[in-house]
């Protein structure tokens, strides 16, 4: 019973990392979205931006943290829970490990390239000095129909 209320909550700020994903989507950028929240609080928000800034790195939930880092004053996110409507890859995944991150909410899995158990689990990887605490499928119908109606329209 206790769940149901983190359901609710973790639905809300899912929610919000749609909207960065629409936000991507009308750039013509994957959309894919996410926010940071630290202290019942969203603290930064971010979308792909590979295409428009010529940057491979600039996945949604890399750009949200280094502004969450900026915002708290702190590169050790580890009160922080990121949102983000897409399994995160192995970069992305890897950044949240050295940003110390407490928690990660992801919508749709990535079976093809998901470091959040889809292909490789390096969020919660027992070797490294840092373990992420994961809830898959948040929202997952909404957040893989985004991305499946951009690959659609992209193709047609």
């Amino acid at each position: 019973m206790n769940h149901v209320p983190n359901l609710v909550v973790h639905a809300g700020y899912m929610r919000e990392a749609l909207r960065e994903a629409e936000k991507a989507y009308q750039l013509g950028e994957v959309p894919v979205g996410a926010v940071v929240v630290a202290g019942g609080r969203v603290v930064a928000r971010g979308h792909n931006l590979q295409e428009t800034l010529n940057d491979a790195s600039a996945h949604a939930e890399l750009l949200a943290v280094r502004e969450a880092a900026g915002a708290l004053n702190d590169r050790r996110l580890n009160e922080a829970t990121v949102y983000v409507t897409m399994e995160p890859c192995p970069m992305c995944a890897g950044a949240l490990v050295q940003f110390r991150v407490g928690k990660v909410v992801f919508g749709t899995p990535d079976p093809k390239a998901g470091a959040a158990g889809s292909v490789v689990d390096l969020l919660r990887e027992a070797r490294f000095n840092h373990q992420v605490e994961v809830i898959p499928g948040v929202l997952e119908a909404e957040c893989r129909e985004i991305v499946q109606r951009f690959f659609r329209e992209l193709r047609q």
